[in-house]
């Protein structure tokens, strides 16, 4: 035994050599890592940065909220268009603020991608992945069973994409829930979306995990830029987009209608990630949710005015306690 420990460690010490400290060795053996790519630019790419940026979020317009919430919605842009919101519905999940802690949570699932109807899911099956405040380790057993249960495409670190809606997160998991591990998935708008949010909490249920669900979308994306302008320009554009698109997206996900949530980021063009928002909301409803609850909204034109411009929103699923 003690001759197969060298072994290991010869073999991470080389390896880190040549990829450059994407891999190290822990008790379980040598764990790949996936460098985080939108560090930096994104978001900031270190964690006293990232700190600062969260204590001012948690400040920010309706602050966390309070309940038994088990999942939620985030957007996913640059941090300074959307990240107050991603955090808030972050730490409102581990009870952060005046609620209390919800107690220790052993495993986040994060359902995210822009993907096609005909594409297979993706999961990142092993390895780390890099963030501001550590790394966060896959769980390997939930992800290779919810694979194989849905028919996935399993992917290690590198292979897995570099994309905004997961990794935008992850600094928030990480600083949340500083100990639970994860399991990262690239989520259709097809059928697949509902089974894989109910087969992956009967995952992590039949491992004794306890867990927390979030599903990444930004909203309608309007303008020049994306191609999408069916109310015109001006404040015309804008308050549309608000207030009848957006609002209609949301109203969905609040009563946790999966079936109107597909038809609205298909049909309407104000989901980006429809597929991961019904996985999202079935976890919870698997998890005991029966409600959605709106934590804020927002556009990148409060930020950055223009002619093109995204729409962002919060959401939280709560369990709430039968009357009789």
């Amino acid at each position: 035994m003690a001759h197969l420990k060298g072994e290991l460690k010869n073999l991470a010490v080389y390896l880190t050599k040549v990829y450059l400290t994407k891999v190290y060795l822990t008790k379980e053996g040598v764990v790949e890592r996936k460098d985080a790519a939108f560090k930096g630019a994104w978001y900031p790419a270190d964690g006293q940065a990232c700190e600062r940026e969260i204590v001012r979020f948690l400040n920010e317009r309706t602050g966390t909220l309070t309940g038994d919430y088990v999942g939620g919605i985030v957007p996913h842009a640059g941090w300074v268009f959307s990240g107050s919101i991603a955090c808030r519905v972050i730490a409102s999940l581990a009870g952060t603020g005046s609620g209390g802690a919800h107690g220790k949570v052993d495993l986040v699932l994060l359902f995210g991608h822009h993907m096609h109807p005909l594409d297979a899911p993706l999961v990142m099956g092993r390895g780390a992945w890099e963030t501001p405040f550590g790394d966060l380790v896959v769980h390997q057993g939930v992800a290779g069973a919810l694979a194989k249960a849905v028919g996935a495409t399993t992917l290690g670190p590198d292979a897995f994409p570099d994309e905004n809606t997961i990794e935008l997160q992850l600094p928030f998991v990480k600083y949340f829930f500083p100990d639970a591990a994860i399991v990262p998935m690239g989520v259709p708008p097809s059928a697949h979306a509902e089974r894989i949010g109910i087969l992956a909490v009967e995952a992590a249920l039949k491992s004794g995990l306890s867990l927390r669900v979030i599903g990444s979308t930004d909203m309608t994306h309007y303008g020049p830029n994306y191609g999408f302008s069916p109310a015109g320009k001006g404040q015309a554009a804008l308050d549309w987009v608000k207030n009848t698109n957006d609002s209609r997206a949301i109203k969905a996900m609040v009563e946790m209608d999966v079936d109107t949530i597909l038809a609205q980021g298909l049909e309407h063009h104000n989901l980006c990630c429809p597929g991961a928002v019904v996985a999202a909301v079935d976890a919870a409803r698997a998890m005991g949710a029966s409600r959605g609850v709106a934590l804020d909204y927002t556009t990148s034109h409060e930020t950055s005015p223009g002619s093109s411009f995204v729409g962002y929103s919060g959401i939280l699923f709560e369990r709430v306690p039968s009357v009789r």
